[in-house]
């Protein structure tokens, strides 16, 4: 039987899509991500909240997607989600020293970071659309 469901697909739009997004929001709103981080960052449970919720979803992208080393786009999901688990960790066990590198390299290169979002998000959305048969 034809499997239908293909988890890094799925994974690698979903995921590109909400980056995607994420950036549009940042171009058109200067300084959102700055407001956000430093919100973050006075929040204990703001802190806990997305740390969790970061932990949660890199857990279950990195679960979902095998390593298979023909497949270039399920290493990347897979890296991905690994990079996201390890950022978790840092925001909730060194959440005053990495906020702070944030606040500082988001005051004067949010542009930057905007538009690299946005490439990354293009990126993976367009590489999951292709995996759709």
């Amino acid at each position: 039987m034809h499997e239908t469901f293909d988890p890094t697909t799925w994974s690698a739009t979903l995921l590109g899509l909400f980056t995607l997004f994420a950036a549009v929001g940042a171009l058109r709103k200067p300084g959102i991500w700055q407001t956000l981080v430093d919100e973050i960052e006075k929040s204990p449970a703001l802190q806990l909240i997305s740390g969790g919720l970061e932990m949660l979803v890199g857990a279950v992208i990195y679960l979902a997607n095998p390593w298979v080393p023909s497949d270039l786009l399920a290493c990347v999901m897979k890296a991905l989600a690994g990079l996201m688990m390890l950022e978790a960790l840092a925001v909730l066990g060194f959440s005053d020293i990495y906020f702070q590198f944030w606040l500082r390299n988001l005051s004067f290169m949010h542009r930057g970071w905007a538009i690299v979002t946005f490439l990354c998000g293009f990126g993976l959305t367009v590489a999951g659309l292709f995996r759709f048969t």
